[in-house]
């Protein structure tokens, strides 16, 4: 069963650095700001999220919230904290929207993953995140992202 288990692990980690390659390769070299979330994710083949963050642009913080849905093969529960740069940001107002991604992931115990997300406005994130809980995902989602006023 272990093996099984490492072995579904590295599979499922091989398609999500192959599904997040070729955004990667979009991404400009010199970030916009930066980025830190904090969100609850959960599931039963259909799966959510909820958190908040904040934005470091031109030097100052904006809060925003974050909340999703994925359908595909989910399930399980986690908490997950990321950090990262953003990129193509050149007004704070094109920073909300829906950022897309596609991910394949487990998590085990204590995760550490990374992601790459694009809104619609062509805004990208490149995160690094560390997970709590276990969760397999399977799916296709995508991530709304608010300011708050």
């Amino acid at each position: 069963m272990l093996i099984i288990r490492k072995y579904l692990s590295f599979m499922i980690l091989a398609l999500a650095a192959a599904g997040t390659a070729a955004v990667a390769a979009d991404a400009p070299k010199k970030p916009s700001g930066t980025v830190s979330i904090n969100e609850t994710q959960f599931a039963l083949i259909v799966g959510g999220s909820v958190g908040n963050g904040t934005l470091t642009y031109a030097g100052k913080l904006h809060h925003f919230k974050i909340s999703g849905i994925s359908v595909g093969a989910n399930i399980g529960v986690s908490k997950l904290s990321a950090v990262g740069e953003v990129y193509d940001l050149t007004d704070v107002s094109k920073f909300p929207g829906i950022f897309s991604k596609l991910e394949g992931s487990v998590t085990l115990g204590g995760g550490v993953g990374g992601t790459v997300l694009k809104n619609e406005n062509g805004v990208i994130m490149r995160l690094t995140s560390t997970s709590e809980g276990l969760q397999l995902n399977l799916s296709a989602s995508g991530v709304k992202v608010e300011l708050e006023k």
